[in-house]
Parts: structure tokens; C-alpha cells; sequence
């Protein structure tokens, strides 16, 4: 579906411009432009590249690049060789970014300066500053696209997250899914137009699903290739966009900016939010502020699309819920302590949402286990969190069946950060424990017991300690120093108990 439709944006929209594109070092205001033309171009020189390398059709390429052209045309390139996609988001620590290589096993890397590896073939492509630097390590100045037979069943992409085990999991998709999610958001309208900016990774799921129905719009992008709230406002409304969108974090970061209330937003009439839970506070404070119409997306990376509150809904909807199915989607609350059975949960009782619709990814690259555990046995995927239908007919999500929680947007495990502090020297046993953030939504609190109690490490030394072993985003803010963790009668964490602690003792 890629390729199609990059072509046919070239041939109605030519030299629009597409995207703007950060510089290394600079601003949106220094960025330079790729024209819809430029985007087709490039991309079908950067697949003879390929294929002269050796890439076949099927054979996975991993982009390990920030935001931006490299990302852009890369994917599109990858596409039109037949070769399938694996995003490697760069905020990973360099032990993630291998883990995930190891589980796509690529027959290529490409890779921004200083994030290469030794152990597949390797391209470092550095920064463009122009579209002719685009990629320039790997295209055929001149080249057409190959002449490749694609698999209009095969996969496109396989877009990574993280397991509860820290495991890396990548959920394949391909033109099926891709078409589905673009019928559901534009239907088959073309040049819808727009002014839109980009701030999020383009590894996830939003960029490489919905990239089809970016390219069918005609409308024009910037990148950021480093999301800045002060940027994004000024970016905003110097450009003067209609609608914001992002994760509920964004959003509270712009908000308590400095700059916030001496800028013209008054262009802004949509937000949209996913990625995360909003808060009643944070929406509300948006309606107020910004003077704008709100609508929340919920889904998850393995479900590609699902519920969502519309604008002219009661602006309660997008306080209190996740909203209802899109038309697509199919919607169950199953019962969350039986992964066996089939039926719903009574009205009104709470289940764990699971979703199915014609978007929902083939499955786990190469984990057949993990694939059966993501799906229903009749085939809805299980999203793990919990919620229960309102009288309204809206989803209300109460928690999460997985110890999984998200800050900022991103997707944290405790087991994965537990695992690296038990490393520690200075730490006999330790736990990640969620608490709310009035900004990222949920920060990590790291509970430790001493090996020496008369002397525990510090939070500082902890997030130190962390920094070669897991993302940034994953690092504890907070510590609490007990005598022994919580134990079951099994003898496993007690992570009730231990946010019960957390409740009535301080953090440092």
C-alpha cells in the first residue's frame, strides 16, 4: 500500500511541500523541505540501494534514526523493495536497541552516528540537512524503484514493545492493516489538506500505520526530531495549525510552559490525545485554556485502532472515558482472571478490554507463544487493561491487568527496570512501583532494601547506575528505602501492599 500511495501523492500534489524537516542542532524555522515529489524520488532511489546490498523482499531492515527524513523515506524505500520495516525508537539504551535487532534478525541496519552495531551489516547515515543528503549513503542518484514483486499479504512493518519480562515483542503489520486504519480515519478522500507538526517517535505505532492517510491527506509536516513544548507552541502558532496533537504529557508540558499564555493559539480548534490516559484536570484545563474542542484515542500496539471520543460529543465524554469502538472495531470486557473463556462479563462489571477489527496486527515476529497469549481464543487481542461499559455506552478504564504503567506516553515495565537494579551492588532487593505525575501522568518509584542499611544508595546513584541499562524514560524519580519488601503467600511481590506503603510514607 505504501508505494502506491506515495506515488500517487507525487502525481497530484508534485512540489507541494510534505514536510519540513528539523536540521541537527537547529529549529523548525531552519528546517528544510522535502516536496511530495522529493519523498517519491528519494525513496525509489534509497530501494535500488537496497536491493543493489542485497536486501530481498522479506528481509527486514531496521531504521534506528530519529524523527525525520532519514525515518521518512527510509520506510517507504524499505516498502518499495519488499522488504519489511523493523523502527527501533533511538530513545532506547544500546542494550535495548540490541535486544530488538536480535529478535528481527535484520539483513540491514541503518542507523544514526554513534547508534551502528557490529553485528549485522551496518549503515551510519548522517544527518540530512537538504533532501539530495537524504539517505545518501545507500541511494542511486537517478534510480527508479526495482522492479521487485510485492507481497500484498506479506508484512510491511513490525513496530516493538516492550514485554512485562522486558522482552522485546514487535507486532507485525502489514497492507491489510495499513488500509484498514486509513479507510477508518480519512475513508478514500484525497487532499484533505492541513498543517499539522510531529513530535513523537516514529517507530510507534502512530507513524507507521497511519502514514498512508498522512501521505492521502496533501497536507504539510513538521518534524521535531526532539519534541520541546516551548518549540511546539511557537511552532503552533507562528504556523498557525488547527489542531494539536499528541500524548496527555505534550499537552500538560505546553500548558505550564512560560510562553504559553504570550502566544496567539487562537488557530487551535481540535486537540486529539492518545498514547495515555487524561486526566479530568488536564482536559478540562485545555478546553479552558486553549478555547478548543477535545478527542481522545485509546488503543494499543497490537490492536492498531480502537475507541475514541468524538468532538461533538458532551464534553464529559473525553473526562471520564476512553469513549466507544470505532465502526471497525469490536469491542469485549472479558473475564480478566480466565484467559480461557469466551463470554463477557456481566453489564456494568468490570473486564479487560480487548478489541478486534481487521487492524489488529498478524501477530508477534517471530514469538509464537506470545502471539496466542496476545489474542482471545476467538480472536480479539487482550489490551490488559481493565474498564467497564457506563450506562452511556463508554468505556471507563479503572487500571490495568498488567503491571505495566506509561509516563509520558511511553509504555514502562517495573520487571524490566527490576531486573537491571538487581544489578546494583548496593541494593539487596528492589521494586518499581507507579505513583501519579500531574505531568507525565505516572512516574516510577524506585522501593529498595539496602545491602548495608547504614548506608543506601541514592536516587541520584540509582539513575546513574540505570542509564546504561534501560531508556530515560524508564528511570525511577523517586525512592523509598524499607526493612523487606511485601511478600504473598506465595511468596511473590506484593505490589498492593507496596502501594499501600507508598500512600503513607514519604518519598525521596
Amino acid at each position: 500500500m505504501l508505494p502506491e500511495t506515495i506515488r500517487e501523492a507525487a502525481r497530484r500534489f508534485a512540489e507541494r511541500t510534505a514536510y519540513v524537516i528539523e536540521p541537527p542542532g537547529g529549529t523548525w524555522r531552519e528546517g528544510f523541505e522535502l516536496t511530495y515529489a522529493d519523498v517519491d524520488r528519494l525513496s525509489d532511489e534509497y530501494a535500488a540501494g537496497l536491493v543493489r546490498r542485497g536486501v530481498r523482499p522479506g528481509d527486514r531492515v531496521a531504521l534506528v534514526v530519529p524523527p525525520g527524513a532519514e525515518y521518512l523515506v527510509g520506510y517507504l524505500g524499505a516498502a518499495k523493495a519488499g522488504a519489511i520495516t523493523a523502527g527501533v525508537n533511538d530513545r532506547l539504551s544500546a542494550a535495548e536497541r540490541e535486544a530488538i535487532l536480535d529478535r528481527a534478525q535484520p539483513a540491514l541496519v541503518l542507523a544514526a552516528p554513534g547508534f551502528g552495531t557490529d553485528r549485522f551489516e551496518c549503515v551510519e547515515a548522517a544527518p540530512s540537512s537538504s533532501a539530495d543528503d537524504v539517505l545518501r549513503e545507500v541511494r542511486i542518484p537517478g534510480a527508479g524503484a526495482p522492479d521487485v514483486e510485492l507481497d500484498d499479504d506479506g508484512d510491511v512493518a513490525i513496530i516493538f514493545t516492550s514485554g512485562t519480562t522486558g522482552v522485546p515483542k514487535g507486532a507485525r503489520y502489514g497492507n491489510r492493516q495499513l488500509r484498514c486504519i486509513t479507510q477508518t480515519d480519512i475513508g478514500d478522500a484525497w487532499d484533505l489538506g492541513g498543517r499539522t507538526s510531529s513530535g513523537t517517535s516514529f517507530a510507534h505505532l502512530g507513524f507507521m500505520t497511519k502514514l498512508p492517510g498522512a501521505l492521502r491527506r496533501g497536507g504539510l509536516t513538521f518534524v521535531q526530531k526532539r519534541w520541546r513544548a516551548a518549540d511546539a507552541l511557537a511552532l503552533t502558532a507562528e504556523q498557525r495549525m488547527t489542531t494539536l496533537a499528541g500524548v496527555p504529557t505534550q499537552l500538560a508540558l505546553m500548558l505550564r510552559d512560560p510562553s504559553f499564555d504570550e502566544l496567539d493559539l487562537s488557530s487551535v480548534a481540535y486537540v486529539i490525545l492518545g498514547g495515555g490516559p487524561v486526566t479530568p484536570g488536564l482536559a478540562e484545563e485545555a478546553r479552558r485554556r486553549i478555547g478548543a474542542q477535545l478527542a481522545t484515542r485509546y488503543s494499543c500496539t497490537e490492536a492498531g485502532i480502537g475507541l475514541g471520543t468524538a468532538f461533538d460529543a458532551p464534553e464529559e465524554d473525553a473526562v471520564v472515558s476512553v469513549g466507544r469502538p470505532h465502526p471497525v472495531v469490536t469491542l469485549a470486557l472479558r473475564h480478566s482472571d480466565d484467559p480461557d473463556r469466551t463470554d463477557d462479563v456481566a453489564a456494568g462489571e468490570v473486564g479487560e478490554v480487548c478489541l478486534r477489527s481487521p487492524a489488529c496486527m498478524h501477530g508477534y515476529w517471530d514469538d509464537p507463544a506470545a502471539t496466542t497469549a496476545a489474542f482471545t481464543p476467538d480472536g480479539f487481542v487482550r489490551t490488559g487493561d481493565l474498564g467497564y461499559l457506563d450506562e452511556q455506552g463508554r468505556v471507563r478504564l479503572v487500571g490495568r491487568n498488567k503491571e505495566m504503567y506509561v509516563r509520558g506516553g511511553y509504555n514502562v515495565y517495573p520487571v524490566e527496570v527490576e531486573a537491571a537494579l538487581s544489578l546494583h551492588p548496593g541494593i539487596a532487593a528492589a521494586a518499581i512501583v507507579p505513583e501519579p505525575d500531574p505531568v507525565m501522568g505516572e512516574r516510577g518509584v524506585a522501593v529498595i532494601v539496602a545491602a548495608d542499611a547504614g548506608e543506601p544508595p541514592t536516587l541520584r546513584d540509582l539513575r546513574e547506575f540505570l542509564a546504561d541499562h534501560v531508556a530515560a524514560y524508564k528511570l525511577p524519580e523517586n525512592l523509598q528505602v524499607v526493612d523487606a519488601l511485601p511478600l504473598t503467600a506465595m511468596d511473590k511481590l506484593d505490589r498492593t501492599a507496596l502501594r499501600a506503603m507508598l500512600q503513607t510514607a514519604p518519598t525521596r
